[in-house]
């Protein structure tokens, strides 16, 4: 425990953390897309994917015991990467004091520059999806209910509440915009981590920012397709 505090006390400590935590976040989008395209299959196919995810384990689980389990590792991954993130940045603020002079221009890319600031409008837009299509707070015509195989379930009706939600064009417009900075913050943070976890090789390292542009752009790309889908009438309620 005290070595892992020390390590932890260190800048690469820190970066560490933040790029195994940014590999758990991207294993979680990259699950969750797969779960969310089942919307292509219909309502019952969708419904009974997001039921299931309640009785993962069962009969040896109790109900959403494993679910439970993976939102507290999720919650902790995100805060341990979120505090990594500050800290990195006191500390880098610290061991500059004196601002740049106009005259000097450091070599960051547009998406290297945009991350902390990204990151922060990506974790609100995380928390108004969540509020919108998990919690129900921000969603008009949320069913707490579901019906399948002519059994009521007390969850929500996932396939209702997703296309319901994003038949209301501006909401489907915020959800797009938020791709965005997922897309840039993917790209920064997927070949910065191959550099921090040791990934890295003059074989192939100038592959790793196609790659991470290929992940990003596919991920939030099909994160895209679903809430077109239903502004373009190819998923409905009907």
């Amino acid at each position: 425990m005290t070595k892992a505090c020390w390590i932890w006390r260190t800048t690469i400590g820190k970066k560490a953390a933040m790029a195994v935590t940014g590999v758990m976040l991207l294993g979680f989008l990259v699950g969750h897309l797969l779960g969310n395209l089942k919307v292509f299959l219909g309502p019952e196919a969708f419904n009974h994917y997001a039921v299931g995810l309640r009785h993962l384990g069962d009969p040896f689980l109790p109900e959403r015991a494993a679910l439970l389990v993976m939102r507290l590792g999720l919650i902790a991954a995100a805060v341990l990467h979120v505090v990594a993130v500050f800290q990195l940045r006191a500390v880098s603020a610290a061991a500059r004091p004196v601002a740049y002079t106009k005259g000097h221009k450091l070599n960051f890319t547009p998406a290297s520059s945009a991350m902390f600031w990204g990151g922060l409008t990506l974790a609100a837009s995380i928390l108004a999806h969540l509020a919108h299509l998990t919690w129900g707070t921000l969603h008009q015509d949320f069913r707490h209910e579901v019906v399948l195989n002519g059994i009521t379930y007390p969850y929500a009706d996932a396939y209702h509440n997703l296309v319901s939600g994003f038949q209301v064009p501006w909401v489907a417009a915020l959800y797009l915009l938020a791709q965005i900075p997922l897309a840039m913050h993917l790209y920064h943070g997927l070949w910065s981590a191959c550099q921090t976890l040791g990934l890295n090789h003059p074989k192939y390292n100038h592959w790793r920012r196609p790659a991470a542009a290929v992940v990003a752009i596919g991920i939030a790309g099909g994160y895209c397709l679903i809430p077109l889908a239903v502004l373009t009438g190819l998923v409905t309620l009907n």
